[in-house]
């Protein structure tokens, strides 16, 4: 089991070491009656993503629906409701805006100094943490030293001496290293906490309590981040691990075992390769389930309003043992926060002294993912003032890094509003650069069997990662840029708007026509199956979860068209595919230019598993994508939407329905819809109760 000083400290001064005195006996803890009652909180943040202020760094504006700050404004609350308390959190920390990747990429850190969101969370006195997949995003050399830990894994170094990380213990359950076999990180933490205890003639006692705590990460970490990983780690099943430490956990007296599972909820039988395998670790002995990776709430919220605010939950297959009501998985009490520091997960627990152990009472558990409107349902909390001066200096240097010119104006707003209904305004110009860059690699290359796929046709697919799956404030928009009056333009922020991902590499696939159709009905799965007879209200997108799984195809010169019909299931939807105007055939060959999550089986695309890359860039597409716009930039100082945003691949096919059939998207966007050309969407309705606009969808047209 390793550990970092940092941890070591912050666990001998907590007693996690479970040391005497020197030369001395500690005093025996005074008997607990039997019946004696404990009730205490389980806190939980998830998918933090360097979401530390209330701050939309590629917008450059205040965004009051997300970051740390304000969480922990809600974390004081519950601490105040709750004296006996554990926060934790459940990974996915580092990545996922500007100041991440500036503290991780563009101007890494030294070991000296602490990340901003680490920051904040010492400061926010944390209890322990666990690892989400994009953890691993920037390499393990980098990740040693953030978290201050020494791996074990050769040709990893930390540096030398104590590093700026975490100052609460992080656990990480189900990662080995390749070489060693062991553990990476401490496969489990201890945490020994004394309680405010009521006994049965309702007095008070204190009682000293072990937390056990297990962290889980998806296995696809292996296939997401091969070139940080190959080679170097292996990911056992979440329920295998689980089955490995929890006996041990309770051998070395933890009374409460807590799984951090970086994992949504899938019930379909269980295997060591789920991605969402969370809901297969009640079977393991846990208490208690603290889960995230799909950014979704659960319970539903329970502020005035939120019932709608996620429809996510409500499909379970029969059988499944969820309720999404009130909190409980199998019988055990699960919470799942949100993303972006926008909920609180609480899972408040009473535990009953009896037989000499502490035991769980569910029928006196409550669970809640609680947001930022929790109070009123409108008031939004206010930020911790004690949090902005902490990370002053990475903030004002982030925003100084978002502004720093391209070199390159543009002519239209590309925007992601209305992505599922055709726009390709903020996807066009992302497939071009991709497409340009893998036409490019081939032509150059001295490799035999590249050189011999010159003459097959080169693709590109991207999805619309900013399109609401983070709520109404979540999607790209670059406003039009500058003239040569006023020579702005576009800047370094503005390709993280158009692909988020810093962490994707390109890669390129060589499929058949077969391949292709398999892989857009896979995309068109965004889709629910409408109706045309139902006069009730149809949502065209039930759930914006995993748009990033929405694949847009283009080629040069909108050669590649296809359709999609909703009005069918999933699986017959993609019709009149064509390229060059002639219908796609199983047999024909195409090379795809995407990234390496999806080319190594991110999004269970059939075929699609890594067995078809060709190519496997060293560059980041977010970069490819910069670099595109600054070389149309020297080219000719602009990118225009006749060129590089209005070349529509796809439509659907038309179907006139009884009733009204809706996409949800932010408000107050339809005539950017119109300017777009995109005729199917017809009139903006009333905000449903997440704040999306519900637009009408003429599927006629």
């Amino acid at each position: 089991m390793r550990t970092n000083s940092v941890m070591v400290a912050a666990l001998t001064a907590a007693g996690v070491m479970g040391l005497a005195g020197c030369g001395g006996e500690s005093n025996p803890a005074p008997a607990i009656p039997e019946g004696t009652t404990v009730t205490l909180a389980l806190m939980e943040t998830t998918d933090i993503h360097a979401n530390v202020m209330s701050y939309n760094y590629y917008a450059l504006a205040e965004d009051t629906s997300l970051g740390l700050e304000r969480t922990s404004t809600l974390v004081a609350a519950a601490r105040a409701e709750n004296p006996n308390n554990v926060l934790l959190d459940d990974g996915d920390t580092i990545q996922g805006t500007l100041l991440g990747d500036l503290q991780a990429a563009t101007k890494p850190i030294p070991c000296a100094e602490t990340m901003a969101v680490h920051k904040v969370m010492n400061a926010m006195k944390y209890d322990g943490g666990g690892f989400g997949n994009h953890e691993f995003n920037y390499g393990l050399p980098l990740l040693s030293q953030i978290t201050n830990t020494d791996f074990g894994i050769p040709g990893v170094a930390k540096p030398s001496g104590t590093c700026g990380g975490p100052a609460f213990p992080l656990t990480l359950t189900n990662v080995t290293g390749v070489a060693s076999g062991k553990p990476i990180v401490q496969p489990y933490v201890l945490l020994p906490r004394t309680f405010s205890a009521t006994t049965p003639d309702g007095g008070k006692l204190d009682v000293k309590m072990n937390i056990g705590l297990l962290s889980f990460v998806p296995p696809q970490i292996l296939e997401w981040d091969q070139k940080n990983l190959a080679g170097k780690v292996a990911v056992t099943g979440v329920q295998e691990a689980a089955k490995q430490y929890v006996p041990e956990l309770r051998a070395k007296g933890a009374d409460l075992v807590v799984a951090l599972s970086h994992g949504g909820l899938d019930p379909s039988p269980y295997s060591p390769k789920m991605e969402n395998g969370s809901y297969h670790l009640t079977s393991t002995g846990i208490d208690a389930l603290l889960i995230g990776h799909s950014h979704l709430i659960f319970p539903k919220g329970k502020e005035a309003g939120a019932a709608a605010l996620d429809a996510s939950f409500a499909a379970f297959p029969a059988g499944a043992k969820i309720d999404a009501v009130n909190g409980f998985v199998n019988g055990v009490p699960t919470v799942m926060a949100q993303s972006w520091g926008r909920r609180l997960g609480i899972i408040k627990m009473t535990l009953a002294y009896t037989g000499g152990k502490w035991v769980v009472r569910p029928a006196a558990t409550t669970v809640e993912s609680r947001g930022f409107k929790y109070t009123d349902g409108a008031t939004v909390v206010k930020a911790d003032p004690a949090v902005a001066p902490l990370v002053a200096a990475e903030h004002a240097a982030t925003i100084a890094y978002a502004k720093q010119p391209l070199g390159v104006a543009t002519d239209f707003e590309m925007s992601a509003y209305f992505a599922l209904a055709g726009d390709v305004s903020a996807i066009q110009l992302v497939n071009q650069a991709q497409l340009d860059y893998v036409k490019k690699f081939i032509a150059a290359s001295t490799d035999a069997t590249l050189a011999s796929y010159k003459n097959i046709p080169v693709i590109s697919c991207s999805a619309p990662f900013k399109a609401g799956r983070n709520g109404p404030s979540d999607f790209t928009d670059v406003a039009p840029g500058a003239s040569a009056a006023a020579p702005v333009g576009l800047q370094v922020r503005n390709p993280g708007d158009l692909y988020l991902y810093s962490n994707n590499n390109l890669q390129a696939v060589k499929i058949k026509g077969s391949d292709l159709k398999a892989w857009l009905e896979t995309a068109a799965k965004q889709f629910a199956q409408i109706d045309p007879a139902k006069t009730a209200e149809q949502d065209l997108v039930p759930s914006y979860g995993t748009i990033y799984n929405y694949d847009v195809f283009y080629a040069e010169n909108n050669a590649l068209t296809y359709q999609i019909d909703v009005t069918k299931p999933v699986g017959a939807r993609i019709v009149n595919l064509s390229y060059l105007g002639k219908p796609v055939a199983d047999a024909d060959d195409f090379i795809v230019a995407t990234n390496d999550y999806r080319a190594g089986g991110g999004g269970a695309v059939p075929g699609i598993d890594g067995s078809k890359t060709i190519i496997k860039s060293p560059d980041a597409n977010q970069t490819v994508v910069s670099n595109y716009l600054a070389a149309r930039g020297a080219a000719s100082g602009k990118v225009t939407l006749a060129d590089n945003g209005s070349a529509r691949s796809w439509s659907f096919v038309k179907a006139a329905t009884a009733g009204p059939v809706i996409l949800r998207s932010a408000p107050g966007h339809l005539a950017l819809a119109r300017s777009a050309g995109i005729t199917a969407v017809t009139a903006e309705g009333a905000l449903d109760a997440s704040g999306f606009a519900k637009y009408t969808i003429d599927l006629s047209k």
